[in-house]
């Protein structure tokens, strides 16, 4: 008797054992399917985010174009050009001889004024009508003539101009607050990321008053070339590189980063061809840095000009082994003071024939072009730091830059 309720007091513990594992059971089985479906929330959430990146048509890119287009201007400038003009008849000798019989002495030389169109692009930077553009669109131009993305045009004023630089700051009188877009810090930007290009490539904004869009990535920074011209170099300092196309028409115009901020103004491009109506893109373009174009504003604004008109009194060339075994120097790196003017401002500071410039104002100087961009970026009346290599030793001179010498 006593086996048989032992029997059943066991049964019945084994049967609430299965019970409650079987609640147990129940009980994950629940949460498992809870997991299931937050896991599945979660993936919905994460699908609908990478599709609002990927597949959205209003992004950082649309919003930045939308809010910056309507401070892009077009430029049409006009600049009068005197042309020497010979006259075929009267540098002839027979005619010449004829006409100096009867008229007596003539020049056989006279000058005659061309009117050249050109053409540009430029950006609005304060609601009271500044324009930033390049100095080479319209730093030389004696009408200047602003388009606006609402078709007003206006007539400009150069406030002040660079040549050097390549910047020119020209103001418009609207009578109203305008559209500007904010400057920012090229000193922040990122390899790879996206920029934008605005401009006026061929003349199109003429046609319907919309600057032409272009987008890239920074493809390169801190890139120095020196463009020679008359009367003084072009200096390219730092410069932001980009694969967002620019043509001909684009110069003056913003390069901008996805938050809308100026970091460049396009410049320069290089182009394997080139037609009447100027060069295309081959997805390598220059824009000047915007904290370079900063610092030439405010001189423009306070100064109108920036005097680039000084000397040293030295000519330099560019060291190679010749040269080197020459002058009896180890070095093959750097620029070499091969002639000299009496009483010039490096005769002065101590400079001889045969050193070697190796630094300029803590710039390495390995070639001419070198040299030229870190000795021509500079303003009369300021003074240059040199180092130098002279008999084996460095030296150090400081080289005042003397207001060129007046007539």
């Amino acid at each position: 008797m006593s086996k048989f309720w032992n029997f059943i007091i066991v049964f019945l513990l084994i049967l609430n054992s299965c019970s409650a594992q079987d609640q147990n059971n129940d009980k994950i089985y629940v949460n498992s399917r809870n997991d299931i479906s937050n896991d599945s929330q979660l993936n919905q959430q994460l699908r609908k985010n990478n599709d609002d990146l990927y597949n959205s048509r209003q992004n950082s890119i649309t919003k930045a174009i939308a809010n910056s287009s309507p401070a892009i201007v077009g430029i049409n400038v006009t600049e009068v050009r005197q042309v020497i003009v010979r006259d075929p008849f009267i540098d002839d000798p027979f005619f010449n001889q004829f006409f100096r019989r009867f008229y007596g002495d003539s020049p056989s030389r006279r000058t005659k004024n061309y009117e050249i169109r050109g053409l540009g692009s430029g950006f609005i930077i304060s609601p009271d009508g500044y324009i930033l553009t390049n100095h080479h669109v319209a730093g030389n131009a004696s009408k200047i003539v602003i388009t606006m993305t609402d078709g007003n045009k206006y007539d400009a004023e150069i406030i002040g101009s660079d040549m050097v630089s390549d910047v020119a700051l020209l103001k418009i009188d609207a009578k109203k607050e305008l559209p500007y877009i904010k400057l920012g810090n090229s000193d922040d930007i990122i390899i790879g990321e996206w920029v934008i290009a605005f401009g006026n490539p061929f003349g199109l904004f003429d046609i319907n008053a919309k600057p032409t869009v272009t987008v890239g990535v920074i493809s390169n920074d801190q890139i120095n070339f020196l463009h020679e011209d008359q009367p003084y170099n072009r200096v390219y300092k730092g410069m932001i590189q980009t694969d967002a196309a620019i043509s001909s028409g684009n110069s003056g115009g913003p390069l901008l980063n996805s938050l809308g901020e100026v970091i460049g103004m396009n410049t320069i491009i290089y182009s394997t061809a080139q037609g009447n109506k100027g060069a295309g893109s081959i997805g390598i373009g220059f824009s000047i840095p915007i904290n370079r174009v900063k610092k030439i504003i405010e001189l423009l604004k306070t100064k109108k000009v920036i005097d680039r008109d000084y000397y040293t009194g030295i000519n330099v060339r560019q060291l190679d082994e010749q040269l080197a075994r020459m002058i009896k120097s180890d070095n093959t790196e750097g620029v070499v003071v091969f002639g000299m003017q009496r009483n010039s401002p490096a005769e002065k500071t101590g400079l001889e024939l045969g050193d070697i410039i190796i630094e300029v104002n803590g710039n390495k100087i390995l070639t001419l072009d070198d040299y030229f961009i870190y000795a021509g970026d500079n303003q009369a009346g300021d003074t240059i730091s040199l180092t130098i290599l002279r008999n084996g030793k460095t030296l150090t001179k400081k080289l005042y830059l003397e207001p060129m010498p007046r007539r």
